[in-house]
């Protein structure tokens, strides 16, 4: 049973940081694509950030280039946002995703390639 739990998120002023963490239990992080996305009230849920299971490439949001990271540590099987320079449009629910499967830069943004989900943790950014 695959599980991701989030965690990090809170209040911050706009211009501020925010590291958001998601821990994988089930599966090892390394064979596992990952995702972040968001979800503000009535909005639809956006693709923020994704990264393959192997060669660990890379994708991004157009809203988010430049000033977000994802990262993960296979030892600690803990998947990464860091988040700079963050604007008060950026306030939403942030949800991790994973899937078993191989998903390249285009794939990443596909909220149906994802197989599990994890609760979302909040992030406010005050103006």
């Amino acid at each position: 049973q695959v599980q991701l739990v989030e965690s990090g998120g809170g209040l911050v002023q706009a211009g501020g940081s925010l590291r958001l963490s998601c821990a994988v239990s089930g599966r090892t992080l390394s064979s596992t694509s990952m995702g972040w996305f968001r979800q503000a009230p009535g909005k639809e849920r956006e693709f923020v950030a994704g990264i393959s299971r192997g060669d660990g490439r890379t994708n991004y949001g157009d809203n988010v280039k430049d000033r977000f990271a994802i990262s993960r540590d296979n030892a600690k099987n803990t998947l990464y946002l860091q988040m700079n320079s963050l604007k008060p449009e950026d306030t939403a629910v942030y949800l991790c995703a994973a899937t078993s499967g191989f998903l390249g830069t285009r794939g990443q943004s596909q909220r149906s390639a994802y197989a599990y989900w994890g609760q979302g943790t909040q992030v406010t950014v005050s103006s």
